[in-house]
């Protein structure tokens, strides 16, 4: 496969071959971060499509000032937070560790426990429900950031150049997420006594 920068040139000279190629490789990601965010698999892939669209419209304006990969999310981020500003959906609670059947085959949310007890898997399956139930009643820019860091394992410098805002404005915005999402969790307990087998 060409290297990164040539597939770029290609593609901002129109080569849609080159394009694809060239986006390949984050078509995954970006509909994770999508799904995470709108917490809706229509939706996300939907929303997948419109980034795709978007970044290939605006491929032309990538100056390589940042990693390629950083522009790319930080256009899926963007799109996805404007959807949940246009949408004010609200969306039903999902396991996060199920896996997503996409055309590409199926998208693993997230890595399995090896061996656990049948307890564990259940204990495990409700408090993912009632955290992501929690994680819904953030407000976008706090979702963002858990979404971010939390579940796609972001560093605070990539999240800071996907979002555009200092370091420590990312870390301050995880904190207060981190805080309101634990006080959602303590005074709701109904979030969690939802989905705990009694």
């Amino acid at each position: 496969m060409p290297d990164e920068k040539i597939l770029i040139i290609q593609a901002q000279g129109g080569d849609v071959a080159a394009f694809e190629a060239l986006v390949s490789e984050y078509q995954k990601k970006i509909f994770s971060i999508a799904f995470r965010m709108l917490q809706n698999q229509e939706d996300a892939a939907d929303v997948t499509q419109e980034i795709l669209v978007k970044i290939f419209k605006n491929l032309n304006r990538f100056k390589g000032d940042s990693k390629f990969s950083t522009w790319i999310y930080r256009i899926a981020t963007n799109a996805c937070l404007d959807e949940l500003k246009k949408s004010h959906r609200k969306y039903t609670a999902f396991s996060l560790d199920k896996e997503l059947e996409t055309e590409d085959g199926s998208l693993v949310t997230e890595v399995r426990d090896e061996r656990p007890t049948p307890d564990a898997v259940v204990e495990k399956k409700a408090v993912q429900k009632a955290v992501q139930a929690a994680i819904e009643k953030l407000n976008e820019d706090h979702r963002a950031v858990i979404v971010l860091r939390d579940l796609q394992g972001f560093s605070y410098e990539e999240i800071a150049k996907v979002l555009r805002c200092s370091v420590g404005t990312v870390k301050s915005r995880i904190n207060r997420a981190r805080l309101n999402l634990k006080k959602i969790l303590i005074q709701d307990k109904e979030l969690f006594s939802d989905y705990f087998v009694k």
